[in-house]
């Protein structure tokens, strides 16, 4: 059944399309293509396993299993403890070569805790559901069958390859700058960066992404004098928090808006007293209508395309926070963690320019650039400033961070073709297949 499934999947694709293709890269097509049962079945048993941000245990299972695939292609693994952060760790894997090493990112934990009902993968012909299957374990299996291709086509044996794989992509740990600082020094050290989550698809056409917005928190706590209503908006009592929060959250939407930024409020709360706790989830309130507000909290993100942008908008969220009303103060502050923005560059497009290059021999179709706009924030925004980097090389799929998350499993087949030969010629220096 799976030679035949095999033989399927290679007549799919267009006439001659491996005709401009070299003998290794053909082996690489097939080996995809034969071993996509395999491959169904490891991403099964990934999603099967829990693996939650919080479910450390649940995380370095997953890692376990990654490692297993990866050491008996000639991989380094290792396993780097995040505990200071409070969270599991990371995955890094190393296969050294002559080649120019190719940074391949991904990661092991979901959204879906194991208190969550979501939990089994589900499978109905070309359809497969469960939490994390393509987000972003599908990814890793993206990544494990390209390997495995690599290595029956012999190209792998010469390749300089890192793969890194975070357990903390969902809710990063913190500080920061100890939860991402071996992946940042993985981005300082790569020639290029590929990073495994969802592949974009729009009218069943696939897209390449060449970036990524930044996604960060904020927290806006206004005051005001409390007293008898009857005062408010007098020299005394002058607005109070609640109007001055209104004032501000207002000249957000009135005076902030450019292309490629958002700046979400997700929470608000105010009143007499109001609070929020410590996570930055849950908040309290009490009042009575005849009472001015004393205090007054609300709590949103912020997506920017580049690091410019970013600053430039944080300034003036600033100044439109310091702007107060009568009797009232603001501050407003950011949060440290987050992700920072994957900026478009040539270099990204030129890494897109390869993988068309890659999809014209393999006879698929070329790949536009997808709207920033329209995707989330990801680990490859941390080496981004460093390294050449696409994004989107997983697995085709919906929903993701619900339940009903989805991918196709047809998909898994060209994506881990396109990488296979992808990360082959950007190790060896190779352009095409002519090369």
């Amino acid at each position: 059944m799976r030679l035949i499934l095999a033989a399927l999947l290679l007549l799919a694709l267009p006439g001659g399309a491996l005709a401009q293709s070299t003998p290794a890269e053909q082996t690489m097509v097939r080996t995809v293509a034969t071993e996509h049962d395999r491959h169904i079945a490891l991403l099964e048993t990934l999603v099967n396993q829990n693996s939650g941000t919080l479910n450390l245990p649940g995380v370095r299972l997953v890692g376990d299993r990654v490692r297993a695939e990866l050491e008996p292609l000639g991989f380094t693994v290792r396993w780097v403890d995040m505990a200071e952060t409070g969270r599991a760790g990371h995955l890094i894997a190393t296969h050294e070569g002559p080649g120019r090493n190719v940074l391949l990112i991904g990661h092991l934990d979901t959204v879906f805790e194991a208190d969550n009902p979501f939990q089994r993968f589900e499978r109905t012909g070309m359809r497969a559901t469960g939490p994390g299957v393509g987000d972003d374990k599908g990814g890793v299996v993206v990544i494990i069958a390209a390997l495995r291709a690599m290595q029956a086509a012999g190209t792998l044996e010469d390749a300089n390859v890192t793969v890194f794989l975070t357990g903390d992509e969902e809710r990063i740990g913190a500080p920061l700058a100890i939860a991402r600082r071996d992946l940042i020094e993985a981005g300082r050290t790569a020639a290029f960066a590929l990073e495994f989550e969802n592949l974009a698809v729009e009218d069943e056409a696939d897209f390449g992404t060449i970036a990524r917005r930044s996604s960060s928190n904020w927290t806006l706590t206004t005051t005001g004098r409390t007293g008898h209503s009857s005062g408010v908006f007098n020299d005394a009592l002058g607005y109070g928090a609640i109007y001055e929060l209104a004032r501000i959250l207002d000249g957000f939407r009135r005076e902030l808006p450019e292309p490629n930024l958002t700046y979400n409020v997700g929470v608000v709360a105010g009143g007499t007293p109001a609070a929020i706790d410590a996570e930055g989830f849950n908040v309290t309130a009490s009042g009575k209508t005849n009472i001015v507000a004393s205090t007054a909290i609300a709590r949103g993100d912020l997506r920017t395309l580049t690091r410019e942008q970013d600053q430039r908008v944080r300034a003036r969220m600033q100044a439109i926070v310091a702007e107060n009303l009568p009797r009232t103060d603001a501050e407003l502050v950011f949060g440290e963690g987050g992700y920072p923005p994957m900026a478009p560059s040539e270099g990204n497009r030129a890494l897109l320019a390869r993988l068309n290059a890659v999809n014209r021999d393999l006879g698929l179709p070329e790949m536009a650039e997808y709207d920033p706009a329209r995707r989330g924030a990801a680990d490859s925004g941390f080496v981004a400033g460093d390294v050449d980097t696409l994004g989107g090389l997983g697995m085709a799929g919906g929903n993701a961070h619900a339940d009903g998350e989805w991918v196709d499993l047809d998909s898994l087949v060209r994506q881990a073709q396109r990488a296979a030969v992808l990360i082959s010629r950007l190790s060896n220096g190779a352009t095409s297949a002519s090369d």
